[in-house]
């Protein structure tokens, strides 16, 4: 995304105070209640032309970054309107320091909404930018990755929010199916080719699904082994000298075990 910094000076636009009391009679047609709907409308459309030199500045800040300067322009006249309804000539700030951060702030938001290349709401892509900096802040500060739960504490909503901000960031570039798995060389085979092939991991979902609640169920012993059999690939030999039995005992256990589990799944069909 590109990065504005903190917007464009204003002080070039400073000359547009020697049209103060244009200015000044404009916001006051704008916000003079009384006046008629075109009387206000054609107030705005004065101080959108007396001020688009400025939206034309910020603007200028982002060109040659593959979008029509036109375009940013126009984006940018976006935050000079909300600008205009929004400020309030009461507080003693100039209206070109009050707008500009609105410019800058549209004209990114145009550059962030057009590097997505599957359209996903705004409040995800923003939630995509919060879990990038906070990620490299609790990275620091931690002197490790962030756990999904440090991250949802942070920034302030659920671990289920934070994995689909994640997810999300798969939207923001696409691979073309006709793309091969070498870089595209005329020998590879594409993405395409794959599409509708059987996944043999999905036989096996119903057998993982069935057995938790077995595993669950089991002694702590027998639990245990299981594990450092099956999940961390212990010989018989390193599991027993763990738990503190013989292999030969260690053997028994696991075969006892493993016909009891086959057991009541066949029991479960």
């Amino acid at each position: 995304m590109p990065d504005g910094g903190d917007g464009p000076d204003p002080a070039p636009y400073r000359r547009l105070d020697g049209t103060r009391a244009e200015n000044a009679l404009l916001f006051a047609r704008f916000r003079d209640a009384s006046a008629s709907e075109s009387t206000r409308i054609a107030a705005r459309d004065g101080l959108v032309a007396l001020h688009l030199p400025l939206v034309e500045h910020c603007a200028r800040r982002f060109r040659n970054r593959g979008e029509p300067f036109e375009d940013l322009v126009q984006v940018g006249t976006i935050g000079l309107i909300k600008s205009i309804d929004r400020f309030d000539s009461d507080r003693g700030v100039e209206f070109s320091t009050y707008a500009t951060p609105t410019i800058i702030g549209e004209i990114k938001r145009y550059f962030r909404d057009k590097g997505w290349a599957i359209r996903v709401p705004r409040r995800l892509q923003e939630l995509r930018m919060q879990i990038g900096a906070s990620t490299a802040e609790l990275t620091q500060a931690l002197g490790r990755s962030p756990t999904l739960r440090e991250l949802s504490q942070e920034i302030g909503c659920s671990v289920e929010e934070i994995v689909e901000g994640i997810e999300s960031s798969n939207a923001y570039s696409t691979l073309s199916l006709d793309s091969t798995d070498d870089g595209g060389d005329d020998n590879g085979v594409s993405m395409l080719a794959f599409m509708g092939l059987d996944d043999e991991e999905l036989e096996q979902i119903e057998i993982r699904e069935s057995i938790k609640p077995l595993l669950e169920a089991l002694p702590t012993r027998e639990k245990r082994i299981l594990l450092l059999r099956f999940f961390k690939n212990r010989t018989q030999s390193e599991i027993a000298a763990e738990i503190g039995v013989s292999q030969m005992h260690v053997s028994r256990l696991l075969t006892r075990t493993l016909a009891q589990l086959r057991t009541s799944l066949q029991e479960g069909v």
